[in-house]
C-alpha cells in the first residue's frame, strides 16, 4: 500500500511537471508566434523573434534575440537588435483580448541610425509604424480567440545600456543612448492595440536615437556631419505627442 501511494505521488509530481513544461512552451510558442505575424504588418519591414520563455505560473519570462529590418532605401539590414527583453506579465492575461504587462526591461538594445539630410532610418520606421495604426488594417490587428481585437497595457518599460551606431560620410560611430523610462502605457484608454504600442514606444525610442546621434555628429567634422545635425535637430522637433505613455 505504501508502494502504491508513493508511486502514486510520483506520478502525480511528474503529470504537474510535464504539464507546467508544456503549458510554458506553449505560452512562450503564443507570444513568438504573435510578434513574427503581426510585427512585420506594423512596421513594413522584416520582424523576428527568436525565442519566447513566460512561465505559466508567474507571467514572467524573457524574449530573445528580437530583430527588426530596417525600411526601404536603406543600407542596414536592420534598424534595431533587442537581444534580451525580461517581462513580467499578467499569467494567461495572453489567452484574452485585454493583455497586461506590468514590466519590460529591455537591457542592452543596438541601433543602427542612418541619415539622409532631413530623413532617417529610424523615422521612416516610425512613419510606417503610425500608418498602420492609421490604417487599422487587419495585418496590425491581431484578434483574440472571443474575435475581439487585442488591446494591451505596460505598466513600466525601462530601455537601459542601449547604443547606437551611426554612419555618416563612410565612418561609423557608437554612441550610448539615454536610458529611457516609461509608464502606464494604455493604461488611460483601457488597452490600445499593438500598432498604438509601438508607435506609443518608438516615438520615445526615437527621440533617444536622435539624441544619443546628434552627440556623436559633433565629432564629425565636414559639411554632411553639419546637414545631419540639421536632420537629427528637424527629428526632434517632429517627435511630437505619445498613445497613452508617459516618460519620466
Amino acid at each position: 500500500m505504501k508502494k502504491l501511494l508513493v508511486f502514486g505521488g510520483l506520478t502525480v509530481l511528474v503529470l504537474a511537471l510535464v504539464t507546467y513544461l508544456t503549458l510554458q512552451f506553449f505560452l512562450g510558442s503564443i507570444v513568438k508566434a504573435g510578434v513574427n505575424k503581426f510585427g512585420p504588418g506594423i512596421t513594413q519591414t522584416k520582424v523576428e523573434l527568436e525565442e519566447a520563455n513566460i512561465s505559466p505560473l508567474s507571467g514572467v519570462g524573457s524574449l530573445r534575440g528580437l530583430t527588426v529590418g530596417n525600411p526601404t532605401g536603406w543600407s542596414a539590414p536592420n534598424a534595431f537588435h533587442l537581444g534580451q527583453v525580461h517581462i513580467a506579465m499578467e499569467p494567461f492575461s495572453v489567452f484574452h483580448d485585454h493583455i497586461v504587462i506590468n514590466e519590460i526591461t529591455i537591457d542592452q538594445p543596438e541601433f543602427v541610425y542612418e541619415t539622409k539630410i532631413v530623413a532617417s532610418n529610424i523615422g521612416d520606421l516610425l512613419k510606417n509604424i503610425e500608418q498602420s495604426v492609421g490604417s487599422g488594417s487587419q495585418a496590425s490587428e491581431p484578434k483574440a480567440k472571443n474575435g475581439q481585437p487585442i488591446r494591451m497595457v505596460i505598466k513600466k518599460l525601462v530601455l537601459r545600456n542601449g547604443k547606437v551606431t551611426l554612419g555618416v560620410a563612410g565612418q561609423a560611430i557608437t554612441m550610448p543612448m539615454p536610458e529611457l523610462n516609461m509608464t502606464d502605457i494604455g493604461t488611460a484608454e483601457g488597452g490600445i492595440s499593438p500598432a498604438q504600442i509601438a508607435a506609443a514606444v518608438m516615438r520615445n525610442v526615437t527621440t533617444s536615437v536622435v539624441a544619443a546621434s546628434t552627440s556623436a555628429l559633433t565629432k564629425i567634422n565636414g559639411t554632411t556631419g553639419a546637414a545631419a545635425v540639421d536632420a537629427a535637430k528637424q527629428g526632434v522637433d517632429a517627435i511630437k505627442g505619445l498613445f497613452g505613455g508617459k516618460k519620466k
